[in-house]
């Protein structure tokens, strides 16, 4: 996917918020293909985080000693390589989960 470089230079703020609050470019910039790439990214590193934590605190004592923990420090590291993908201009998938669309915007 390659969005236009008037569109990175546009919405690359919006672009690295959605790996905080993923649906933020689906309220303010809806048409830029950029923006709505890291919102899908955002969502299933979101997701993922959801998954992670759900499972980690069913499993006694591997799962809150182990699964989560590591889960989320895992999901931290992603979150901040695709907020500097966006920042950086960008839309690399990341790693493990960046083959998963959700949506299909772009």
């Amino acid at each position: 996917m390659e969005p236009d470089y008037q569109d990175i230079q546009a919405n690359k703020v919006v672009a690295a918020l959605a790996y905080v609050v993923f649906f933020i470019p689906m309220l303010v910039a809806r048409e830029s293909r950029f923006a709505m790439y890291h919102a899908n990214q955002g969502l299933v590193l979101f997701l993922g985080a959801l998954v992670v934590n759900f499972v980690g605190t069913l499993i006694p004592i591997i799962g809150w000693f182990i699964i989560v923990p590591i889960g989320n420090l895992l999901i931290l590291v992603l979150a901040i390589i695709g907020i500097i993908n966006a920042i950086q201009g960008l839309a690399k998938p990341l790693p493990l989960i960046g083959s998963i669309q959700l949506f299909n915007k772009w």
